[in-house]
């Protein structure tokens, strides 16, 4: 990828990517023309707030088929930025390469842990520092995003050297988590991966990569010590809200229906130890947001360190010295 000058016309071809610009740019939206997978943002609040009054065009929905070339070309953009998931073979992308034919820059942020095919195992890490430096080079913003990273991996070594030796904690991770469809289980990458660096291990069963449906039987049937849901902003009736902004009252009621909603939930472990936590999606998805989700998953898994873990001054650290927007509270509930 070559630039004659710093990007101005945009197009983010994964929507929640506008959230690690606003960690290094006052006003990232007036930068972006087009964007897809608007949803994944999964927050009304924080997607008006990081908007900031522009309005980009929607180029795309969720998946690769809903994107037009002719849709980008039309909004004249001096970037694209993509994943592996929105497209696809990477620079072999018959998309990618009409793009750069035309003299469009394409690049890639975050694309091992968009991908949902094989590969090497991702590290959050590694992931994060090449994202951050991306956009750092790209804002012009490299000393902010370095200052970021270190904070970063300040964090992560924190944790990692307070659950050093301590037994992996059993945890039934979910990535949707709803009354009507249980149970889908985080794979071992990414989600499993930032829960190992928590002092976590997924249940057995769970051999995906990405997700796994698993049997209700299997769940009841294997013992547990922890129960982490996830929710979103863009709540549905049987999901729980959990989210910038949102009453962490509607967040605790959403868990409370997936326990008392689910055939036999209310009999596991977990469950019978108040063991039961809600994240926002968001936590996941968001790299910069990754070392908040091992902070807590952290404390949960390892009540011990509470003392020593505290999520909440990790976020007001982000909100105060990084975020254009601040990216508000509750993230996480309990009950």
């Amino acid at each position: 990828m070559q630039l004659a000058a710093p990007p101005k016309r945009i197009i983010l071809l994964e929507a929640h990517d506008l959230l690690t610009m606003s960690l290094l740019h006052p006003d990232p939206a007036s930068l972006v023309v087009g964007w897809a997978a608007v949803d994944r943002i999964d927050s009304e609040l924080l997607q008006t707030r990081l908007l900031n009054g522009h309005s980009p065009s929607v180029v795309g929905k969720q998946t690769p088929d809903t994107i037009s070339l002719e849709g980008l070309i039309g909004l004249s953009p001096d970037l694209v930025v993509t994943n592996a998931f929105m497209t696809p073979d990477g620079d072999n992308n018959p998309m990618v390469e009409q793009l750069r034919q035309l003299g469009i820059a394409v690049a890639y942020s975050d694309a091992a842990s968009n991908s949902e095919t094989g590969g090497q195992a991702s590290d959050p890490v590694a992931e994060l520092t090449a994202s951050m430096r991306m956009w750092g080079t790209l804002l012009d913003a490299p000393d902010k995003a370095e200052a970021f990273i270190s904070f970063f991996d300040k964090e992560l070594t924190k944790i990692a050297a307070l659950v050093k030796n301590r037994p992996p904690v059993t945890t039934y991770l979910e990535v949707q988590s709803t009354v009507d469809d249980c149970c889908w289980a985080a794979g071992r990458k990414v989600w499993g991966e930032l829960l190992a660096r928590a002092g976590g291990q997924p249940l057995p069963g769970v051999t995906a990569p990405w997700f796994q449906q698993l049997a209700l039987e299997y769940v009841l049937a294997t013992p547990h010590d922890v129960y982490i849901a996830s929710g979103g902003g863009w709540a549905s009736g049987s999901r729980p809200a959990i989210g910038p902004g949102i009453d962490p009252k509607l967040g605790r009621e959403g868990l409370q229906r997936l326990v008392d909603g689910r055939t036999g939930f209310s009999q596991l472990s977990s469950v019978r130890n108040k063991r039961v936590y809600g994240i926002w999606t968001g936590l996941i998805s968001n790299l910069p947001l990754n070392a908040l989700f091992v902070a807590l998953a952290a404390k949960w898994l390892h009540p011990e360190l509470s003392a020593d873990l505290d999520p909440d001054a990790m976020l007001e650290a982000i909100n105060k010295d990084f975020a254009a927007f601040p990216i508000e509270g509750p993230l996480w509930v309990s009950i």
